[in-house]
């Protein structure tokens, strides 16, 4: 598994948004969605504020794999579910931080129950 360069991590994770693209199981791209993104230490995590059963987080399941984008960093990745609770809800709580001037009908969404198991970690991949 390849690292995450300095450059990238910050760039990423100081974006406002980030454009995903999984990848379809005939290793076909989808269409970009534009979704949030924070940084925790030297890792990246992106979630779905509508849960599991939304149209890029179902697509994801197909492969695991896919692109991401922001400003001048496109990087293939890989998707990484995520199992520990205590992290998950650093994560929420990075959300929280870092959209802290966005409304709270926007960020809210991103911290219930629904939306918490859907938080990936996104590795890049070779």
């Amino acid at each position: 598994m390849s690292a995450w360069t300095s450059d990238e991590l910050e760039t990423i994770g100081s974006a406002e948004e980030l454009e995903l693209a999984s990848l379809r199981p005939d290793r076909t791209q989808r269409r970009p969605v534009t979704v949030w993104v924070v940084r925790l230490g030297d890792d990246l995590y992106v979630r779905s504020v509508y849960g599991r059963g939304s149209n890029w987080f179902r697509g994801v399941q197909d492969r695991h794999e896919g692109h991401v984008g922001a400003g001048d960093v496109e990087k293939d990745v890989r998707f990484v579910e995520l199992d520990d609770d205590d992290l998950i809800d650093l994560i929420g709580e990075a959300y929280r931080t870092k959209y802290a001037d966005q409304p709270a009908a926007y960020v809210d969404p991103l911290l219930t129950p629904e939306a918490r198991p859907a938080t990936l970690r996104l590795e890049p991949r070779s």
